[in-house]
C-alpha cells in the first residue's frame, strides 16, 4: 500500500511528512500567489526526508477568489484566505495522479484550526474519503492532524526545527508578508513553540 501526502510547504505539511514519512508527496501549483515558494518549500523538504516529490501544475487561477488569489473575497467566504471548493479541487488533482502511481492512501495536512472552512471538518474529509474510495483505485483520504493544533502535531512529529524553517505560510506572496492570516498563524505557531519567528 503506497501512501503520498499533499504537501503544500507550510508548517502543518511539513510536520505532517516528517511524522509520516509517505512514499510521495504532492505539491499544486494550481495558480495560487505563493505557489513558487510553497514549490520551493515542500522540494527543499522532500530531499531532506528523501521522499519522492512530484510538482502538478494545473492553472485553476481563474477560479480563485481572496488572499490566495490576489483578489477580493467573494461575500460568502469565511475568512479572507477562502478559495471556493479548494480542498475538494487539490484531492481531486492529487488523487488522479495518486491512482496512477500506485497510491491507495492520500494524507492530508489538516488542523483543528481549519474548521473555519467547512473544507476542514472531520466531517467534511470523512465524506470527500467515502466519495473517492468508491470510485476506480480505491482511494482513502485521511487527516491524521484533524484533531491537533498545528504547535501539537510539531510537537508530536519531532520535526526538526530547522527543517521546519522551509515552512512557507504566506496566503499573498512567495516572500512573507507579515500581515495576512497565514503569517499571523505561522507567528503565532512559533511563537508557541518557543521559536523567534525573526
Amino acid at each position: 500500500m503506497r501512501t503520498a501526502l499533499l504537501l503544500s510547504g507550510g508548517i502543518d505539511s511539513i510536520a505532517l511528512a516528517y511524522w509520516k514519512r509517505p512514499d510521495v508527496a504532492f505539491t499544486i501549483d494550481y495558480g495560487q500567489a505563493p505557489a513558487a515558494a510553497e514549490i520551493r518549500a515542500a522540494t527543499e523538504v522532500c530531499k531532506a526526508l528523501r521522499i519522492e516529490h512530484e510538482v502538478l501544475r494545473i492553472d485553476c487561477s481563474a477560479l480563485g477568489s481572496g488572499d490566495l488569489a490576489n483578489a477580493p473575497a467573494l461575500p460568502i467566504a469565511p475568512v479572507s484566505e477562502w478559495w471556493p471548493f479548494r480542498n475538494q479541487l487539490l484531492v481531486t488533482l492529487a488523487g488522479a495522479r495518486a491512482i496512477s502511481v500506485g497510491v491507495t492512501r492520500l494524507l492530508l495536512g489538516t488542523v483543528a484550526s481549519d474548521r473555519v472552512h467547512a473544507d476542514g471538518s472531520p466531517k467534511f474529509v470523512q465524506a470527500l474519503s467515502a466519495l473517492m474510495s468508491i470510485q476506480e483505485g480505491g482511494l482513502v483520504v485521511e487527516a491524521p492532524a484533524i484533531q491537533l493544533s498545528s504547535a501539537e502535531v510539531v510537537r508530536i512529529s519531532g520535526v526538526p526545527f530547522g527543517l521546519l524553517a522551509w515552512a512557507h505560510s504566506c496566503h499573498v506572496a512567495d516572500l512573507a508578508c507579515g500581515r495576512c492570516r497565514g503569517c499571523a498563524k505561522h507567528f503565532t505557531v512559533t511563537r508557541e513553540l518557543g521559536l523567534d519567528p525573526y
